[in-house]
């Protein structure tokens, strides 16, 4: 877990940093506390996509690039298994609680200040 500043707001991310954390991610939960989320670290900047397979929980996911600003932001819908994609290369994914990013005005085009926990992938 670390702490992340994000539209001014204190947020504690689980950070999903090898391959089975973020394949797994936030499947088969009910519910995910305000103010809370998770970040994936990738190794290296790429076009990102992801799906809902399994997830409960409706989310916006923050797609950030390796210098640390919004690429783009979504929103995504319980177990829909289209692809969510990134406008650009991103090596974060930042999941939420939906409308979150909205609250917070994340924009693409943002500095964010990613925790030096969360910097660097294990692969």
């Amino acid at each position: 877990m670390v702490t992340m500043q994000l539209g001014g707001k204190t947020f504690t991310l689980e950070v999903a940093r090898m391959d089975l954390s973020r394949e797994i991610g936030l499947m088969f939960r009910d519910a995910m506390p305000t103010n809370h989320g998770m970040i994936f670290v990738f190794p290296e900047a790429s076009r990102l996509s992801f799906w809902m397979r399994n997830t409960r929980i409706p989310l916006d996911i923050v797609y950030v690039g390796a210098d640390q600003r919004i690429v783009s932001v979504h929103q995504m819908k319980p177990y829909d298994e289209s692809q969510t994609s990134a406008a650009g290369p991103a090596k974060w994914a930042i999941e939420l609680n939906e409308g979150t990013a909205a609250k917070l005005g994340l924009k693409a085009g943002q500095k964010l200040d990613i925790p030096a926990e969360a910097l660097q992938a294990v692969e």
